[in-house]
């Protein structure tokens, strides 16, 4: 069975990293009340142009899905010749037959990769407007990312959330229409650190979770990304327990409160400081689906890595 992995832009820049720092957690309202330890490694560098996500088949547990690469691009970030060079990395690069790739530059380039980059890798945009064009100055309909050839869009964003404002109502009805429309849809989730501190992880993912659930009818064509706010440019980085952790309670959420079904299909892909070395621990994890990476994107090797490391799991299983 084919399932996708959501992508996610991001900040454009990484913070320099501290050596280690452990940050005090107030008590989780969900599956664990561990307190959890964030990892920092000293890191310098620029978030690419695409993100990556890979999403590993599960069949211990009764998930059957192929895996999925996805790439978003950061907004205002990338030219022309950098885009080339990307894309020259991407159609290159030796690719497990059973992965599928993503993704997402910023819209004034959706043409020039969609012409360039090869057709085993598919577009999505970053962004769409609510509903059918008309006058909204500044906004992407639908429509038009189907016309210059998006499968895919990238909804709920942190930096939509929480610069833009977009409410999670706002971020839901976005969806439904988008799926209209036959796009398929990264549903992005996550909390910022005070929600974290404050042991609102739960609360928070969940909240934002409803918000798809009250709307959407299908989740077939629906891709959950979970992407802590505050492991995106700070250099904190969650240990594969502790996104693990997030990622079965979001799973055990659409059990709950949407069907068995849905929580066994759909895929739940991690984002924050994932790299080439973090990666393969952090795909061993039972539901971690895939990856959100930023930085480990400007380097081809790393990219490849990346995405391959989704095949130790199916070997596990």
């Amino acid at each position: 069975m084919s399932a996708v992995v959501p992508i996610s832009a991001s900040s454009s820049q990484f913070s320099a990293r501290s050596s280690s720092s452990v940050l005090p957690f107030s008590q989780f309202h969900g599956l664990s009340s561990a307190p959890t330890r964030l990892d920092s490694a000293a890191s310098s560098t620029k978030y690419s142009l695409f993100h990556q996500v890979s999403r590993q088949l599960q069949t211990a547990t009764g998930k059957g899905c192929r895996p999925v690469v996805a790439m978003a691009g950061t907004g205002k970030n990338g030219t022309k010749d950098s885009i080339g060079k990307l894309i020259a990395d991407l159609n290159s690069a030796k690719i497990e037959d059973d992965v599928d790739v993503v993704v997402a530059p910023p819209f004034v380039y959706v043409d020039h990769v969609k012409n360039s980059l090869t057709d085993r890798i598919d577009i999505s945009a970053q962004n769409s407007w609510i509903s059918k064009g008309g006058a909204f100055t500044g906004e992407i309909s639908a429509e038009q990312l189907k016309d210059v050839g998006c499968k895919w869009v990238i909804l709920g964003h942190s930096e939509r959330r929480h610069i833009i404002g977009e409410d999670d109502e706002f971020i839901g009805t976005k969806a439904v229409y988008a799926l209209s429309q036959n796009l398929k849809v990264i549903a992005c989730i996550g909390e910022l650190l005070e929600e974290r501190e404050a042991g609102k992880t739960f609360d928070v993912c969940f909240g934002q979770l409803k918000a798809f659930a009250d709307k959407v009818s299908s989740w077939d064509d629906i891709v959950i990304a979970y992407e802590p706010v505050w492991a995106i440019g700070t250099g904190k980085v969650a240990t594969p327990q502790q996104a693990q952790e997030v990622h079965a309670a979001v799973r055990d959420w659409l059990k709950k409160n949407v069907s068995a079904d849905v929580a066994s299909a759909t895929r739940i892909i991690y984002g924050g400081s994932v790299n080439g070395s973090n990666c393969a621990e952090l795909a061993k994890q039972e539901d971690i689906d895939g990856f959100l990476v930023g930085g480990a994107s400007l380097k081809g090797p790393e990219f490849a890595t990346i995405i391959n490391s989704v095949t130790s799991k199916r070997v596990a299983a």
